[in-house]
């Protein structure tokens, strides 16, 4: 597959599209592509905030998607209300056929008008925004972005004791799973919640030790392999394995094993004691239910 669709190109077709339709009132990109300086690639998706009259009718007839390119597949929220504000709104993702990617968040008027009185951005705007397009000059009073959501701040030591505390909770039950040949939830437990949860938010912070706590976080991830030292991620690469129950086995402990160092770094990092005894009876708990 050739992607032949460039960033001005994509760009001035949304905002040529939006000026046309009188329902639409204003446009935002948000995300990466609105960063000064963030990496993209021809696969970064384009976060787009249309502002309009009523998402309803967006939501109901989808065949405006098809105004961009063939439609490959589309995933899309149900109508929701927005957190702060109880206003309604939706998102839909749509994959197009010639590789274009854009995620479309339909907000009302009436949110718009409510994020920009608010005494704070949120988050998803204070990552980073450009306001593509504004026929009523409804964002004329938005603040502009730090750039700065969704940096990983310090973790308190209640909070950091307590993602090892719920780390270490989640290898017994693995165990079970494995020696029951039950691979589904062994799985979910091992891969999901171990690393993605708990892992994770420790290798993140690992990194904002090397970054001064001033690097963003990508979501599930994203740019981690870039962040952290090699090793760490060496290691982190072969925590995963296949469907065997002996090489999950292995993958249980390694993944234990990088937890602790990390874990172990991050504590000195921020004068915080990794909690040794604990770590060593559940190993030592695990490594039983291994033999038996």
């Amino acid at each position: 597959m050739r992607y032949s669709h460039q960033p001005p190109d994509v760009i001035s077709k949304l905002v040529q599209w939006a000026e046309q339709r009188e329902s639409i009132r204003a446009m935002l990109l948000t995300s990466t592509r609105a960063i000064p300086n963030a990496p993209t690639d021809i696969f970064s998706d384009y976060d787009v905030v249309l502002v309009v009259k009523n998402i309803h009718p967006f939501f109901e007839d989808r065949s405006w998607l098809a105004d961009f390119g063939e439609v490959l597949v589309v995933y899309c929220d149900p109508i929701y209300s927005d957190p702060d504000y109880g206003i309604e709104k939706f998102a839909n993702v749509t994959q197009y056929a010639d590789g274009l990617k854009i995620d479309f968040t339909l907000w009302p008027v009436e949110l718009m008008r409510r994020i920009v009185q608010a005494p704070l951005l949120q988050a998803e705007l204070d990552a980073g925004y450009r306001v593509l397009m504004d026929k009523d000059h409804l964002t004329d009073d938005l603040q502009p972005p730090t750039y700065r959501a969704y940096i990983p701040t310090p973790p308190t030591e209640q909070v950091y004791q307590k993602t090892i505390e719920d780390f270490l909770s989640d290898p017994p039950y693995v165990a079970k799973c494995l020696l029951r040949d039950e691979l589904l939830p062994a799985k979910w437990c091992l891969d999901y919640d171990m690393k993605h949860i708990f892992l994770r938010s420790m290798l993140e912070w690992r990194m904002e030790l090397d970054h001064g706590w001033s690097m963003p976080a990508g979501a599930l991830g994203k740019g981690l392999k870039k962040r952290l030292p090699p090793e760490i991620w060496s290691k982190l690469e072969n925590t995963y394995a296949g469907a065997d129950i002996a090489d999950n086995w292995e993958s249980l402990f390694r993944t234990m094993a990088l937890f602790r160092q990390v874990a172990i770094e991050v504590g000195e990092g921020l004068g915080y004691v990794y909690p040794h005894d604990l770590d060593q009876r559940v190993n030592d708990f695990v490594r039983k239910m291994q033999r038996r």
